[in-house]
């Protein structure tokens, strides 16, 4: 029994659902996400990724299915599993007027922490932050907004941290330093989902699940992801990018094609054999080479997004 426990997923959805007026947000969604690990939910814009992260924490109601978050039914015990939860919205929600250190202060009463003054004097050591304790939050920069986001939803140290595309305005140094946190938050026990459209990112991710219009349309490591892609990846470096771009583009074979300055990544149906074989003998008269090569989160993004209806076709 005790293993059981130990092993059973902190977040776990079955069917999940939400609608909005005619829209229909989060479509029979499954989740099961493991304890101690960083998850990621990996979808364009309107994918469903903030509904069902606002869902799981209990502050919107499903429209139909089952939720359970840290052994709680949600949103039926949601008053239960806030203590536990720490929330990072998409947005900045902290009072701009106030210092950092006021900003702290203020989430550590709503928390009740007992040893309130040890813990905002922890997480500002850790996020480096003493430097600007005094210092109106308005007035900060995005990476530095980030970080004083960051210490008020762990500063009561949850079990589980949600994180609603968080880096989503703050430049690639700030983005770093960012993740290099979650890992340690990670490696010390907390359960992290995050939604992110980077694929830099959600490659860090132990775990991702890619939504498409509401819908889980893949789920797994980014590894086993890579290693399922249905089709093949042909790398074409052409002296004419834009025009053999345009001839692929026509060939049946060829699912997706996407320059990369003089190279082009170009997506094949699964059932033709030696795709790159296939490719140069097809643009032969062009100059162009060909070389197959390891699909990336990007090619599977792609496979499972957009072309998710042409692989289904024969």
């Amino acid at each position: 029994m005790a293993d059981e426990v130990a092993t059973a997923p902190v977040i776990r959805a079955r069917g999940l659902s939400k609608q909005f007026a005619t829209t229909l947000a989060v479509d029979e969604l499954d989740l099961d996400i493991p304890t101690g690990r960083i998850t990621g939910f990996l979808g364009p814009n309107g994918s469903g990724k903030s509904t069902t992260i606002r869902m799981l924490c209990g502050l919107l109601l499903p429209t139909s299915g089952d939720v359970e978050v840290l052994g709680y039914r949600v949103p039926v015990d949601a008053a239960a599993i806030k203590p536990m939860i720490g929330y990072m919205t998409q947005k900045f929600s902290l009072y701009t007027d106030l210092t950092v250190a006021e900003n702290l202060q203020f989430v550590a009463r709503v928390y009740a922490l007992v040893r309130s003054r040890e813990r905002i004097g922890a997480v500002m050591e850790r996020y480096w932050l003493g430097d600007l304790a005094n210092q109106r939050v308005g007035t900060l920069s995005g990476g530095q907004r980030q970080r004083v986001a960051l210490a008020a939803a762990v500063i009561h140290e949850p079990r589980l941290l949600l994180l609603d595309e968080p880096t989503s305005a703050v430049d690639p140094s700030s983005r770093r330093d960012f993740w290099e946190s979650l890992f340690d938050l990670a490696a010390a026990g907390t359960t992290i989902l995050v939604s992110t459209h980077y694929m830099d990112e959600a490659e860090r991710c132990h775990r991702l699940a890619i939504l498409d219009r509401g819908r889980k349309v893949a789920d797994g490591t980014p590894n086993a992801l890579a290693n399922d892609l249905p089709c093949q990846v042909v790398d074409v470096l052409a002296d004419d990018p834009e025009s053999t771009r345009a001839r692929l583009a026509a060939d049946n074979r060829v699912l997706s094609v996407t320059q990369l300055g003089q190279r082009l990544r170009v997506l094949v149906r699964d059932d033709v054999a030696n795709a790159a074989a296939a490719l140069q003998q097809f643009l032969s008269d062009t100059g162009a080479t060909t070389a197959s090569t390891r699909p990336s989160l990007e090619d599977v993004f792609v496979a499972a997004t957009e072309l998710r209806e042409q692989l289904r076709t024969p």
